[in-house]
């Protein structure tokens, strides 16, 4: 299985993306089970992209927080402060799905 029919299959299901150059975009509600699905799979979230009204708004990255992809701390607590930052947006993020969830 490749790590997008991973995400197809197990993290997106069900939720409406919207995709746009190359990345799956949610809406607020829908990225939240987003990142609930890849706190419960131990999906390594990179980076976190925003968008409103279809112009890309403001990018963050794991690493500026000296944070693992892993650690589900990072991305919750951005992600907060993205939705309380800027009402209207659509969010997408880059994965990392482990070679043993890949394997299951």
């Amino acid at each position: 299985m490749t790590q997008e029919e991973f995400l197809e299959k197990n993290v997106f299901t069900g939720l409406q993306k919207n995709e746009e150059h190359n990345d799956c975009y949610f809406s607020e509600e829908d990225f939240s089970e987003v990142l609930k699905q890849c706190e419960h799979f131990g999906i390594a979230v990179y980076d976190i992209k925003t968008t409103l009204n279809g112009d890309a708004h403001k990018t963050i990255n794991h690493d500026s927080f000296r944070k693992k992809a892993t650690d589900v701390n990072w991305y919750k607590r951005e992600y907060s402060h993205l939705k309380h930052e800027q009402a209207g947006l659509l969010y997408a993020a880059t994965y990392k799905v482990s070679k043993k969830l890949l394997a299951r």
